[in-house]
């Protein structure tokens, strides 16, 4: 997918372009092919991608460390803002009101990276296999748990103690 330049897309029909998907996307693994649409819309002041995708990626179980087959979907909508980028505060600290996804007008929109994005967030945030994957319960025992290797001494300890006594 290519890269659209912001002012080719307001000289669109209804500022309107909606971009078929049918293909891997660089650097998200997945089995098949991401199938799905785009449709990205130019607003005047803010662009509307309205995105619906799917694929089927292969995830590793964060309890049993199995892999198996997820199938992941994106049905999202977002607005991004067309203003310049300021210059960051000296101190790193951005105000509350200025932390949203902006693009410079005269910039360009990645399809393909708004749509990474938007499925490495449908990811699971713990990747369980399964129901058989529930969490084991650990038996407690009580007192000090020893070594069954010291055993021998612990015997030979006692044989000592009791020649001694006697």
């Amino acid at each position: 997918m290519e890269a659209i330049a912001i002012p080719q897309l307001r000289k669109q029909p209804g500022g309107q372009l909606h971009i078929p998907v049918a293909e891997f996307l660089e650097g998200f693994e997945s089995l098949t092919p991401v199938r799905g649409g785009l449709t990205v819309t130019h607003c005047g002041y803010y662009l509307t991608v309205v995105g619906r995708a799917e694929t089927i990626a292969t995830l590793t179980c964060d309890r049993s460390l199995q892999q198996y087959n997820q199938r992941l979907w994106v049905d999202t909508q977002e607005l991004i803002w067309l203003r310049d980028a300021d210059a960051p505060p000296a101190d790193g600290e951005v105000p509350l009101e200025q932390c949203w996804e902006s693009l410079p007008p005269d910039g360009t929109f990645s399809p393909e990276g708004w749509l990474y994005e938007q499925l490495c967030l449908s990811l699971p945030l713990q990747a369980l296999c399964g129901e058989e994957s529930v969490q084991s319960q650990y038996a407690y025992r009580d007192g000090p748990q020893r070594d069954s290797r010291w055993a021998p001494l612990e015997a030979l300890k006692a044989q000592l103690a009791e020649s001694d006594n006697a």
